[in-house]
């Protein structure tokens, strides 16, 4: 079996395996993988935060975390929050104004 490029230096045999594993997932199983994939996802990007800014709290964590994935303007509504103003880790957290 030929495999797309992303997968051309995967052993076919190993490809077969997995695929079959997928095939005989059932549709429950494959979101729950789709939902743990997210979280891990999202445990990482965290933990990056916590290691660029070692002195931020957990409120500082997760508007950081959160601002890696939507955009400044949605941050600053959602949230009141900028994090263009709000660079310097343990810095009291300054709301838009």
């Amino acid at each position: 079996m030929e495999h797309s490029e992303p997968y051309s230096d995967t052993d076919p045999r190993a490809m077969e395996v997995w695929l079959d594993l997928l095939r005989r997932m059932t549709p429950a199983e494959k979101i729950a993988a789709v939902f743990n994939i997210g979280q891990l996802a999202l445990n990482l990007s965290e933990a990056g935060v916590r290691t660029a800014y070692p002195e931020a709290d957990d409120r500082e964590v997760f508007l950081r975390t959160a601002a890696r994935r939507l955009s400044r303007d949605f941050m600053i509504r959602a949230y009141g929050w900028d994090p263009e103003t709000n660079e310097e880790s343990g810095c009291r957290l300054r709301a838009h104004s």
